[in-house]
């Protein structure tokens, strides 16, 4: 069996070091588009080391997160404490996860294109779910350009990301910012080179008032 075909076993291995294999500096596009986020409570989607979700928390979010990896929460905790601030960083898969509805501020999602087609839309129609009326929702994946760099990802297309897969999959929300580019990304030793990218920030609209 691959490591593509057993996710579990694979990062399991990759995360069991004392090195952040991401780095621990926030996602690029995340830093740059943080304006839209609004004050509250965020959730940061399979986040990994906790980069990201550490970040936030610096920021003055209320942070709540989760991955797949126990290794990977136990180094976000780590992150977290050696900056002085509080995520709670749980430990469990997309389907485990408390998909409480209309809880979150803002959804952040980086780099987690994991999921098969049938499966991301699933984990799309949770985020939506999740988010509040006129919430933030704010993504960064790689696109389908990416095959041709070879410098992260998974490496499978109908995994990578287009503009109109995540304008379809968020039909109805405000478009702040959408975006496919190329960029030199240097995200510890995981994420690192030149990457073909979509970055997209949208807000879920607000409910309509009862009659």
């Amino acid at each position: 069996m691959s490591g593509f075909e057993n996710p579990q076993a694979r990062w399991s291995q990759r995360f069991q070091t004392d090195e952040y294999i991401f780095g621990v500096q926030p996602n690029a596009y995340l830093r740059a588009q943080s304006q839209y986020l609004k004050p509250g409570r965020t959730l940061a989607i399979a986040d990994g080391e906790g980069r990201n979700g550490v970040w936030l928390a610096e920021q003055g979010h209320s942070v709540d997160s989760f991955d797949f990896i126990e290794a990977a929460v136990s180094k976000a905790r780590k992150l977290a404490a050696e900056r002085q601030v509080s995520i709670h960083a749980v430990c469990c898969d997309w389907r485990q996860f408390d998909w409480q509805p209309e809880t979150y501020d803002n959804v952040v999602g980086v780099f987690f294109q994991f999921l098969a087609p049938d499966e991301r839309r699933e984990m799309f129609e949770s985020i939506d779910r999740a988010l509040k009326p006129g919430g933030t929702l704010l993504l960064q994946g790689y696109s389908t350009e990416q095959l041709k760099h070879n410098t992260g990802g998974p490496g499978k297309l109908d995994h990578l990301y287009d503009e109109a897969l995540l304008l379809n999959a968020f039909p109805g929300y405000d478009l702040v910012d959408l975006r496919t580019y190329e960029a030199e990304i240097q995200e510890g030793q995981a994420h690192c080179g030149m990457s073909g990218l979509v970055g997209y920030v949208g807000r879920k609209p607000k409910a309509l008032p009862r009659s």
